[in-house]
C-alpha cells in the first residue's frame, strides 16, 4: 500500500460520487473533493469536515492540474463521460497517476480505448474505465465464468433489476449517447459492434430464485459489451434487461433514487446472470446485491486500491476483467456488497 492516501474524486458531490467518497473514507483513504459546480462542491464539503475541496472545470486544464496535485489516483464520477473522461485522463497522464472511472456510456468507453491506449502505455499509466455496475461487474462475471476457456460461442448477460431509479446524471448521459447514435441501438454480433434501427425484441429470461421467469428486453446493450469484447473471444454478446427496469428508465417522469437507510442506499435490488456457452457446454456466474449506484463505489474503490498497490503490472487502458483476477476480485466484495455463485 502506498503511503500517499489521497485520492481525487472528480464529481464528488454527484449521486455515485458521494458513495465513492464514503467508501474511500471507510477504507482509510483521504478523498480530495473536486467537481465543476463550486457551490455544490463546497456544500458537500461541509458534510465532510477536514477534506480538501478543489473546484475544477474540464475546460480549464490548470484547474484540473490543481485538483489532481499530490493525489495517488483519480476516480472520475462526473458524467456525461463523453465530456469529462478525456480531459481528466489527460490530467492524470500529466500528473503521472492512475485514472479510474464509472463510465457506462458505450461511445465514451470506446473513445477511451481509441484515444488513450497507446499514450497510457507509453506514459506508464494505468487507466481502468467503466469500473461500475455497468461495465465492470458484467466483465468480471463473464471473465470468471469463462475460466480456462480461450473462446466461447456466445456470452449472455441478463440484468434482473426489480426497478431502475435513474439519477439525473444517468438521464443526461443517456441523452448524449442517443444523440451520438442518431437514435440507433447498439448490438454485438458476428464479432463486432454495430448500429441497428429496428426495435429491440421482447422475450423472457429465467433468473435464479427468487426472481424466476421475467419478461425482458433483448439486445439491451450496455457498457459490459464493450468491456467484455475487448479481451474475451466470442462472436456473440447478448444482453437482456427486465421490462420493469426499462419502463422505469423510459418513463416521462422517472423517479430518482430514494435513500432507504442511513447509508443512503435505495431499496432497489439486482441480480446479474452471465452465461458463457461453448458448444453444448455452459458456464454461469450469478451476482446479486442492492442499489446499482451504491454498488459502484466498492467496485471502483477496490479497483483503485489494487492499482495503486501495484497489482496491475502493465501500463495502458484496461477493463476490469483484463486488469484483475476476476474470481479473486469478486470474492473480495462478498458478502458485504455481493452474493456470488460461479458454476
Amino acid at each position: 500500500m502506498t503511503s500517499n492516501q489521497a485520492v481525487t474524486v472528480y464529481g464528488a458531490y454527484g449521486h455515485t460520487g458521494r458513495f465513492v467518497v464514503s467508501e474511500l473514507r471507510r477504507r482509510g483513504w483521504t478523498p480530495i473533493l473536486s467537481g465543476r459546480d463550486q457551490k455544490k462542491l463546497e456544500a458537500f464539503g461541509t458534510e465532510h469536515a477536514g477534506l480538501e475541496v478543489r473546484p475544477a472545470s474540464v475546460d480549464e486544464p490548470a484547474s484540473l492540474d490543481r485538483a489532481l496535485k499530490g493525489a495517488a489516483a483519480v476516480i472520475n464520477c462526473a458524467g456525461p463521460f463523453a465530456s469529462t473522461s478525456a480531459p481528466v485522463i489527460e490530467t492524470a497522464l500529466r500528473a503521472g497517476i492512475p485514472y479510474l472511472d464509472v463510465a457506462a456510456e458505450i461511445e465514451a468507453n470506446i473513445d477511451t480505448f481509441k484515444l488513450f491506449a497507446d499514450r497510457a502505455r507509453e506514459g506508464g499509466i494505468v487507466v481502468v474505465h467503466a469500473m461500475a455496475f455497468y461495465g465492470g461487474l458484467g466483465d468480471l462475471l463473464a471473465t470468471a465464468a469463462m475460466g480456462d476457456w480461450t473462446s466461447a460461442d456466445e456470452i449472455s448477460i441478463a440484468y434482473g433489476l426489480d426497478s431502475w431509479q435513474p439519477t439525473p446524471g444517468t438521464l443526461i448521459a443517456g441523452q448524449v449517447s442517443k444523440q451520438r447514435r442518431d437514435g440507433r441501438r447498439v448490438v454485438f454480433a458476428n464479432g463486432k459492434l454495430s448500429y441497428v434501427t429496428e426495435a429491440a425484441p421482447a422475450t423472457e429470461w429465467t433468473f435464479p430464485a427468487p426472481l424466476g421467469r421475467q419478461p425482458v428486453i433483448a439486445e439491451f446493450t450496455m457498457a459490459d459489451t464493450v468491456t467484455i469484447s475487448r479481451h474475451l473471444k466470442t462472436p456473440e454478446i447478448r444482453s437482456y434487461m427486465t421490462v420493469a427496469a426499462v419502463k422505469d428508465l423510459t418513463h416521462p417522469d422517472p423517479v430518482t433514487p430514494t435513500a432507504s437507510d442511513e447509508s443512503g442506499q435505495s431499496s432497489q435490488t439486482f441480480v446479474v446472470e452471465v452465461v458463457v456457452r461453448r458448444g453444448s457446454e455452459e458456464r454461469r456466474a450469478v451476482a446479486s446485491g442492492r442499489d446499482i449506484y451504491a454498488f459502484s463505489a466498492p467496485l471502483v474503490v477496490e479497483a483503485m486500491t489494487r492499482v495503486v498497490s501495484g497489482q496491475v503490472k502493465t501500463a495502458g487502458v484496461f477493463t476490469a476483467g483484463e486488469a484483475f483476477d476476476a474470481k479473486d476480485f469478486l470474492a473480495s466484495l462478498c458478502p458485504a456488497h455481493l452474493s456470488l455463485k460461479i458454476s
